[in-house]
């Protein structure tokens, strides 16, 4: 998968999670959890969200890797 196609997936999740959120507004630089104000449970749908939509699982222990916009994106295009 390539980051324009890594970039969709990540903004259709978030949008499913966090519907009210404009992703118009959303810098990639964004922290899901403090910018995007997900809370932990926002933060499990959102992975489970990729998870089924990609088949792209993020473990726990990758987590820090994927506290931004950016991190998800990237960390989906290189695992797709």
């Amino acid at each position: 998968m390539n980051q324009q196609e890594a970039r969709a997936v990540v903004h259709a999740a978030i949008g499913k999670v966090a519907p009210d959120v404009d992703m118009a507004d959303v810098d990639e630089d964004f922290r899901l959890r403090q910018d995007l104000e997900l809370d932990s449970l926002d933060f499990l749908r959102l992975v489970e969200t990729i998870d089924t939509d990609t088949g792209v699982n993020i473990p726990e222990r990758d987590y820090p890797g994927v506290t931004t916009v950016k991190g998800l994106i990237a960390y989906v295009a290189s695992h797709a």
